[in-house]
């Protein structure tokens, strides 16, 4: 039922690409299930339990996504830990066709509510944003990375969607996220995931993480457990920007002990 639901849903959003629903009686109504779909496609996975996640698990994947970078120039380097310090004001630059907003303000308040310790807010006003969400069509992917991401014409487009993010020795200064709306509801709902949680700092990608949306390989569009486990470690008070592996091989143990008192 809910699969017919979704593909029902799905082709009234292709075949009325303009239509805001945001109407009033039946209009009404498929905007709320719209919404209710997107936070059941964005909510916590429940294909794996804590029982599944040991503590050298969690671990291993905290390490293999803090520390490393899937691409070098992204920040400081693959050296110490990466996260926001204060609290991060997001704006959703909408630029496709489809107007994307209410998903990604739904998926972002759930990453807020999912992770103590982060500060994560919607502002409407770019000025005050220190992470963007550039929402495009494939046909101004390019253009959106060499203009407002890297502001130069020779810029390097990379992946089916990206994150940039610029960090200072306190922390992560700004990221950008650039996330393609045309090309199915897979590559939007798996690219809103991975840009956005890659922007507060587990910035790599690791193969051999198959829990995990920090994986090219693998299929998951949803904010997993394991990936929340690791958010949360990230965010603990006892992890700090700048951090080296070592010292944060010293407290991660309480660390982790702590988050698991929270993260169902």
């Amino acid at each position: 039922m809910l699969r017919k639901r979704f593909l029902l849903l799905r082709r009234m959003r292709r075949t009325h690409p303009h239509v805001q629903f945001t109407g009033v009686g039946g209009v009404r109504r498929v905007a709320a299930r719209l919404v209710a779909l997107a936070m059941l496609m964005l909510a916590p996975s429940a294909a794996a339990t804590q029982a599944d996640l040991s503590d050298a698990l969690l671990t291993d994947g905290f390490f293999r996504t803090v520390f490393g970078l899937e691409y070098e120039s992204f920040g400081r380097g693959a050296s110490v830990v990466k996260k926001f310090s204060d609290t991060v004001f997001l704006y959703i630059d909408q630029r496709a066709r489809q107007d994307r907003r209410q998903e990604v303000r739904a998926f972002v308040q759930s990453v807020n509510r999912a992770v103590q310790g982060l500060d994560l807010r919607i502002t409407e006003n770019p000025a005050d944003a220190n992470f963007t969400v550039f929402i495009v069509d494939r046909a101004n992917y390019a253009d959106t990375i060499r203009g407002d991401v890297y502001r130069s014409s020779n810029a390097r487009v990379r992946g089916r969607c990206m994150v940039r993010v610029l960090t200072q020795r306190n922390g992560i200064e700004r990221a950008q996220a650039v996330i393609v709306s045309d090309e199915g509801e897979f590559l939007f709902n798996r690219c809103l995931v991975e840009e956005v949680l890659q922007g507060l700092g587990p910035l790599n990608d690791d193969a051999s993480l198959a829990l995990s949306v920090f994986n090219d390989q693998s299929r998951h569009t949803r904010f997993t457990l394991h990936d929340r486990f690791i958010l949360n470690m990230l965010y603990h008070p006892g992890i700090r920007a700048g951090m080296d592996r070592r010292a944060v091989e010293r407290t991660l143990p309480r660390v982790l002990s702590d988050v698991r008192r929270y993260v169902p």
